[in-house]
């Protein structure tokens, strides 16, 4: 396939990383210094320019492309492009990040003329929404209209009763999941019988959602349901989160140190308690009780502001901190320095835009470990090799069939079972072997 990218920053270096071993890619970018950076590390071809330009878009071959990502961080350029893009060449499919969710409310309604429409707030914020709704988890992801859920757990001394140490046929994992992988270090351990979870490892579970909050009870057990969130920045991000945790019937302090913006967004939240405060004032924190919250998400623009409020709060009691990172090289301080969920609105935002360049069949893809793995939701062929055969014959390959959706209901397959044509099935496997993987089904 033929991919013009738009943008070479943060989300569209992401983009290329996940697509250049199977694509054609050609990027634009006004930065000549960011185009080197990629085509020194990738097979791919550069244009420096204005990609809201005819003339650019022509010279970057968008004629005979099947695919155009635009992804800058400036939602109009992006969108002039697309638009661009469909009268130069109709047969393109066009796929735009935006930062403002009323872009995409105008898209809903068909006002804009572009395949797909990313906002980069909304998908963060339901990232955020999910992982409150597994406190244990580091990353989570639904499936099949949410019956089937993605969970990542970091694995901590004295975690997992029968679970953690046991060989993995004789555990007491609950049912209707599946250990998809367990990573030790640089290792990927395929989770055959044998094989234990133990101390210090990562695990990467496909279940139900009732499964999902059992293991998060297994590998935390003293978190308890999150009802009580504070969101520090009432940015489009924090706005965001606070409406789908109030739409969970969750209670919400939001806290913003703009005057102007805080009457605006209580305004427009009245279920939310809403502060003009920064936050980080230790009387504040005393006063309103900020430490007894179940739950803090840090949401402001700066990540040097998140880093020091999220380190505050934990020092004043509250157990499960979500920050908000925009620059991914900080991700791992982060993390090291204790925050329990780091989350970046780019590499959110790049998973969903990098679905539109897998396999048609290909209706969701999660990406895991910096893109090292992924979880795919695809459509299996009638011609599939794998088709009609129990899941006990099917080839030990390192991807693993977690779930298997099947007239619209999903279903947790055992050995027994048997793989047929027009199964979905969500699928865990390295992001090197996607190609191949989509090919096999």
């Amino acid at each position: 396939m033929k991919v013009v990218i738009i943008g070479a920053g943060q989300v569209g270096s992401t983009v290329v990383e996940a697509l250049h071993d199977e694509h054609d890619l050609t990027v634009i970018d006004l930065e000549s210094s960011r185009l080197n950076a990629l085509s020194y590390r990738y097979d791919v071809s550069t244009v420096e320019g204005n990609g809201a330009s005819r003339r650019v878009l022509q010279e970057a071959g968008v004629a005979d492309a099947d695919l155009l990502i635009a992804c800058t961080s400036r939602d109009e350029p992006n969108l002039i492009a697309a638009m661009l893009a469909k009268k130069l060449a109709p047969q393109v499919r066009t796929v735009v990040r935006t930062t403002d969710v009323e872009y995409l409310e105008v898209w809903h309604e068909r006002q804009l003329d572009v395949d797909l429409l990313v906002s980069s707030e909304l998908e963060t914020a339901h990232a955020i929404s999910r992982i409150i709704g597994v406190p244990a988890a580091r990353q989570t992801d639904v499936f099949a209209d949410g019956q089937v859920q993605i969970v990542e757990f970091d694995v901590e001394a004295g975690a997992g009763d029968g679970v953690v140490g046991v060989p993995l046929r004789e555990a007491s994992i609950p049912a209707d999941s599946k250990v998809a992988s367990i990573i030790r270090g640089e290792r990927l351990i395929v989770p055959r019988g044998e094989a234990t979870i133990e101390p210090g490892d990562r695990v990467i579970i496909i279940g139900s959602p009732r499964a999902a909050l059992a293991w998060s009870e297994i590998m935390a057990r003293e978190r308890k349901r999150v009802d009580d969130v504070v969101v520090y920045g009432a940015g489009r991000i924090g706005v965001a989160v606070a409406r789908l945790l109030l739409e969970q019937s969750i209670r919400v302090r939001l806290i913003e140190a703009s005057r102007d913006r805080a009457r605006e967004v209580a305004e427009k939240l009245p279920n939310a308690r809403v502060f003009n405060a920064t936050g980080i004032e230790p009387d504040f924190i005393e006063r309103e009780r900020i430490g007894n919250a179940r739950a803090a998400i840090f949401a402001m623009r700066d990540d040097a502001k998140n880093h020091y409020a999220a380190t505050l709060a934990k020092l004043h009691g509250v157990n499960f901190t979500i920050a908000v990172v925009h620059d991914a090289v900080s991700m791992e301080v982060f993390e090291r320095a204790g925050i329990d969920v780091a989350i970046n609105p780019r590499q959110v935002t790049a998973e969903e835009l990098v679905r539109f360049a897998h396999d048609p069949r290909t209706l969701q893809v999660t990406m895991l470990e910096g893109d090292r793995y992924e979880i795919l939701d695809i459509t299996v062929r009638a011609e599939s090799s794998l088709v009609n055969r129990p899941f006990r014959e099917l080839p030990m390959t390192g991807a693993l069939i977690g779930a298997i959706v099947r007239d619209g209901v999903a279903i947790f397959p055992h050995g027994d079972d048997v793989l047929m044509p027009a199964d979905r099935v969500i699928i865990f496997t390295e992001s090197a072997r996607v190609a191949e993987v989509e090919r096999t089904l």
